[in-house]
């Protein structure tokens, strides 16, 4: 052990500095402070020198460490990097609609409402060809098909349950993440089932949801994703898949869903949604919902949005052994992106940084509108991109 003793530095004579200073306002004060020769001191009317003074130490600090020597090579900070990532923990989130042609979305430069017969197997060839093989899919639902109770969530035939059928037939390895979720549904564009006096009513909701859930798998989804915030929808979607025999279907729940403003709107709301998702400024309450749900039987567990919500993955990651996800909301995209375009910032470096900082955090699964970009970057890079 004798290797490991460590030698006092009391005795060590301390390092001194010969250090050129401008003047205070008294320079024999200054000089008797310093004990330098007035004669060194430059006159504050002298010229200024072509190049600054150069800065002399008789002996370096005595550190027993200097962690800029594992920083000192691109190989040796590639060997030393903590955090990675890869295409496989990205999920590339896709809108379709009923139509033939893609229509781009406004608020979201480079993104479309894809049609879901072309557009989307389109774009869903694109990802895999960079190694993103998992996609969540948001419908468009007609207006004329939408009502306050919601059944076309459940319809056998509609454009969800269609849409898996025709990607499992043509990608059976695709893994298809499906949102059980009644605001895409809804007349009044709410999370459920709205009571004359404005209250959301869950139970009812629940009902409906239960239906829609087992209508994805049945279509061929293999994960269901929960995002409404209701009480007790995990567990009801779970019985509920059990019965009908998909004991094989995951269920990833969004379980910290907060109220953020940074969700992109595309369809008027009469009423807001705090009844149901979470305030931004809770922590504990975000635990309770994420406990809660573990204990239902959620199989993933999602935050939602990300990059605010980078402390509740550290805090759901050290408290479960569930994998965690982090969904990069529409904001998020759309803020990196008007950012790039006017030049304020580098858009590829602030979104990889951004992705592998939900890494970093603890995010197991991200779902990003940057998927398809970051897994083209990442190829590139060996699939595992290193910050040199």
């Amino acid at each position: 052990m004798k290797r490991f003793e460590k030698k006092s530095n009391v005795a060590l004579k301390p390092a001194s500095y010969k250090v050129r200073i401008n003047p205070f306002l008294s320079t024999k004060v200054a000089c008797q402070v310093q004990r330098i020769d007035p004669t060194m001191i430059m006159s504050v009317h002298a010229p200024v020198p072509s190049k600054p003074a150069e800065y002399v130490i008789d002996q370096p600090l005595v550190l027993s460490r200097r962690a800029r020597r594992n920083r000192k090579s691109p190989t040796q900070r590639a060997a030393f990097q903590e955090t990675n990532i890869s295409p496989a923990n990205l999920i590339y989130p896709l809108f379709i609609h009923e139509g033939e042609v893609d229509i781009p979305i406004r608020t979201m430069p480079g993104r479309y409402m894809l049609g879901w017969r072309h557009g989307l197997v389109e774009e869903v060839a694109r990802a895999r060809d960079v190694g993103v093989n998992s996609i969540m899919l948001y419908p468009k639902v007609p207006d004329a098909l939408k009502s306050p109770t919601g059944e076309e969530a459940f319809n056998d035939n509609g454009l969800v349950p269609r849409t898996v059928r025709l990607l499992k037939d043509r990608y059976p390895d695709l893994v298809i993440y499906t949102d059980v979720n009644f605001d895409e549904y809804s007349s009044s564009g709410h999370g459920g089932i709205v009571r004359e006096d404005g209250v959301i009513l869950n139970d009812e909701t629940i009902h409906q949801l239960r239906k829609q859930a087992v209508s994805l798998a049945r279509a061929g989804a293999d994960v269901v994703c929960t995002s409404e915030m209701l009480d007790g929808r995990v567990g009801a979607v779970r019985a509920a898949l059990d019965v009908e025999n998909f004991q094989h279907v995951s269920i990833m729940s969004y379980s910290v869903k907060y109220t953020s403003s940074l969700y992109g709107r595309f369809r008027k709301v009469a009423l807001d949604k705090k009844t149901y998702q979470i305030n931004p400024a809770n922590t504990r309450e975000a635990l309770i919902e994420a406990r809660e749900d573990e204990v239902e039987g959620a199989d993933i567990l999602m935050v939602k949005p990300a990059l605010p919500s980078l402390d509740i993955i550290r805090l759901l990651k050290d408290q479960t052994l569930l994998p965690i996800g982090a969904c990069q909301v529409s904001g998020e995209y759309s803020m990196i992106k008007a950012g790039g375009f006017l030049d304020m910032i580098d858009e590829e470096k602030v979104m990889m940084e951004s992705l592998i900082c939900l890494r970093r955090a603890g995010a197991d699964l991200i779902l990003t509108y940057f998927a398809l970009q970051a897994a083209t970057i990442l190829c590139g890079k060996n699939e595992q991109i290193m910050f040199n």
